[in-house]
């Protein structure tokens, strides 16, 4: 089976091929019209709410001319403020809608699609993050805990889960040093978080992402994501969290170190691995940053995208890492723009387009990207798309599979469509300016327009 195939298979409907979808949507929706507020509204005796075809004929799915199909008043919605949006029939390559799609502009956090691509691309689906310790035969009673990047790290209980399912503990780390210490009290906990370089806070986040409890320090040492609470997803966050980890790390080791002294350092050249856990594939964390929208996990990835490109782990080197491994899709990522990991910041820059079509390799799992499209949130269903498309748009639920974004100036999605006229679309909605949360309902009411419509809809 071709990867075009197979990304096809995974939507019910799609087999039934545009051509034949244009052909029922004709005979079934004709003399209906889009209204604004989401709702199609009748112009007939038939009360059922369908999108608009004023043609009775079949034209050809190609023809752009006879696609007839609009959602122009879902589009003017002021809720949107400044909006723009595009749809992509991917089987075709043809643009069926266009609103200012092709400038690059702040995503939030759709832009994770980009960089759990990167990070397939270079690290690959398998690859899984370790934290280390180390001992110092010219140190006695010396131990250095050294963070390689897994943020999943947790405190908790064996038996008992973080926010990060199945991910590595302290507890395990700590039996096995204190096997090999055998007895030698531990005097000294030093802690190595030099893998990440540079500033650990993005200059053009706002400081309310950590105490809000949706983002933390970027350290390549730190534990259950810097949480206050290990299993509420958002938690309060410190500015101390390698001094967190080593705090934590301490209590578990017990008896043997209750007098040791923490602190942060570098792991000598001359010191022997005693001990090791290692991470959850980071396929795992992709589908767990998808659905819940972890910022914390989006930039430890991006870090460890720009180690694995020869960079320096820190936020300057992510616009030229991250667009280096991107190449790898073939798509032209010179005109982007990435600050970050997560899309907190502004300064990101993407356009619609580019997200449109590289949704269509993530709708034909290219590479890896199958671990994106299963890992998308799906509308009124899973993750931060479970409590949306509900009401006027429920006949869109489980048809929308789409990463959802959200800064204080904007309001994004991006994704998949299974039409109701078994076409496969991708698309991105970007609603940016003075928005308000109710921007999130006029983008489920356009997003449900464009899966009403399908091939047939027009770019008027």
């Amino acid at each position: 089976m071709s990867e075009e195939t197979k990304g096809f298979a995974y939507f019910k409907e799609v087999a039934i091929g545009a051509g034949v979808g244009v052909a029922v949507l004709a005979l079934i929706i004709g003399g209906f019209s889009i209204s604004g507020g989401g709702l199609p509204t009748s112009t007939g005796a038939n009360n059922t709410a369908q999108p608009s075809n004023t043609s009775s004929a079949s034209p050809s799915p190609s023809s752009s001319s006879t696609r007839t199909c609009s959602v122009a008043a879902l589009a003017a919605d002021p809720r949107l403020a400044n909006l723009s949006a595009v749809v992509l029939n991917p089987a075709t390559d043809e643009i069926l809608f266009d609103r200012n799609a092709g400038t690059p502009a702040a995503t939030a956090s759709v832009l994770k699609t980009l960089t759990a691509a990167a990070a397939l691309a270079t690290l690959g689906p398998n690859y899984r993050v370790d934290t280390r310790v180390y001992s110092d035969p010219s140190a006695p009673g010396t131990v250095y805990l050294v963070g390689g990047g897994d943020v999943t790290l947790s405190r908790t209980a064996p038996g008992t889960q973080s926010v990060y399912r199945d991910a590595p503990k302290l507890s395990t780390l700590a039996v096995d040093v204190n096997k090999k210490m055998a007895g030698i009290p531990i005097t000294r906990i030093i802690l190595d978080s030099t893998l990440f370089t540079g500033p650990s806070w993005e200059s053009s986040w706002e400081r309310s992402e950590q105490t809000e409890g949706y983002m933390s320090e970027v350290t390549a040492l730190q534990v259950d994501g810097d949480r206050k609470t290990p299993g509420n997803e958002t938690s309060t966050r410190s500015t101390k969290p390698v001094m967190n980890a080593g705090t934590y790390f301490k209590k578990a080791l017990g008896a043997s170190a209750s007098a040791a002294i923490v602190s942060e350092g570098k792991l000598p050249t001359s010191a022997t691995e005693i001990a090791k856990v290692s991470s959850q594939p980071i396929s795992k964390w992709i589908t767990h940053m998808l659905q819940v929208s972890d910022n914390t996990q989006a930039e430890a990835l991006a870090r460890l995208v720009s180690l694995d490109q020869g960079f320096d782990g820190s936020f300057s080197s992510l616009n030229v890492a991250i667009k280096q491994a991107l190449t790898a899709t073939g798509l032209d990522a010179s005109g982007i723009v990435i600050r970050d990991g997560s899309g907190l910041s502004n300064f990101n820059a993407v356009s619609p387009t580019y997200l449109a079509k590289f949704m269509k390799l993530v709708l034909n799992g290219t590479g890896d990207f199958k671990v994106i499209r299963d890992g998308l949130p799906v509308a009124a269903e899973s993750g931060s798309l479970a409590s949306r498309f509900k009401g006027d748009n429920l006949d869109a639920a489980g048809k929308i599979l789409a990463k959802t974004g959200w800064i204080k100036k904007g309001y994004t999605l991006a994704g998949i469509i299974n039409a109701k006229d078994g076409t496969a679309l991708t698309f991105a909605i970007y609603a940016l300016g003075d928005v308000k949360t109710e921007a999130k309902d006029a983008i489920d009411n356009l997003a449900t327009g464009f899966y009403r419509c399908g091939n047939q809809l027009s770019n008027e």
